[in-house]
């Protein structure tokens, strides 16, 4: 059901702070011209820990209202109360995504068998469900045997798998079937290797086009083509990743002249020395 190219989106303030919804509205039409396959707004590269349930809920509303089906759509409403999660997921669904992207919850550190009873009752709404591993921020990995279990529902079809180990990909198609998405852009090509079938991607925000065509080159099995791409992008990959994301793609973003330069706090500007360091390798990858 997904594979390629789906762009983690930002999610852009106005000086005042409010959502910019004409520049989300240029940034969802260029990804689309790029060659993207879908998008995932309200992720952490959206900003979604600060946006409130409101604002939340307008934000996928406005992506599939302009996306009209051009490409897929892949809400962020992944939580860490299974309730908020239900609410956000049911709106989704209402709103006309395609897809849903679960992130295992935060903070209050559930247990193996409460994140199965927590993935299964979101896929209970029937919307298709991308499970999300990401221990980095969540403090919780989901375990092999845990996907495997989950992989039997009808409606859990994918994970992002974003813990920084292409092994867990080859583990992952071994033991289920379940489509696995990279969550890490430097190793988008090495996970396709191994059976990935794409990429949840905060480079594509800057780079749609490159990033596409170096997926659907390893789709196509034309890997000559697909690692020359990943040689020529791997510096962006890193300098993305200088400061907390969404930090350096939106400076990036700004720096192209895509949108203004605004963080919720308690995310912020990065230095003066970061942001020449991020210019640097923005010309140099020729996108600026």
């Amino acid at each position: 059901m997904f594979e390629g190219t789906y762009t983690a989106i930002v999610t852009p303030f106005t000086r005042k702070g409010e959502v910019d919804y004409d520049a989300l509205g240029r940034l969802i039409d260029a990804q689309i011209e790029g060659g993207v396959d879908g998008l995932v707004p309200v992720g952490t590269t959206g900003e979604s820990p600060t946006l409130d349930m409101s604002e939340h809920n307008r934000v996928i509303e406005y992506t599939v209202e302009r996306a009209a089906k051009r490409i897929k759509i892949i809400a962020g409403t992944g939580a860490n109360s299974t309730t908020e999660a239900l609410e956000l997921t049911a709106h989704a669904k209402e709103a006309g995504a395609d897809g849903c992207l679960q992130v295992t919850p935060y903070y209050n550190k559930p247990s193996q068998n409460g994140l199965i009873q927590h993935f299964t009752a979101v896929a209970d709404l029937g919307l298709p469900v991308v499970l999300y591993n990401i221990p980095g921020r969540t403090s919780r990995e989901l375990t092999l045997e845990t996907v495997v279990e989950l992989s039997k529902h009808p409606s859990i079809v994918a994970i992002k798998e974003a813990a920084g180990d292409v092994d867990r990909v080859s583990q992952y198609v071994g033991a289920c079937d379940i489509t696995v998405l990279s969550g890490d852009d430097g190793l988008t090509l090495p996970m396709m290797v191994v059976g990935g079938v794409g990429v949840i991607s905060v480079a594509a925000n800057v780079a749609p086009k490159q990033v596409a065509d170096m997926v659907h080159a390893a789709l196509d099995a034309r890997w000559e083509e697909a690692r020359a791409l990943h040689r020529q992008l791997h510096p962006l990959f890193t300098d993305l990743f200088i400061d907390t994301n969404p930090v350096p793609v939106k400076a990036a973003l700004a720096m192209m002249g895509r949108m203004e330069e605004v963080y919720r706090l308690p995310l912020c500007a990065m230095t003066d020395a970061q942001k020449e360091k991020l210019r640097e390798t923005l010309a140099h990858v020729k996108l600026l």
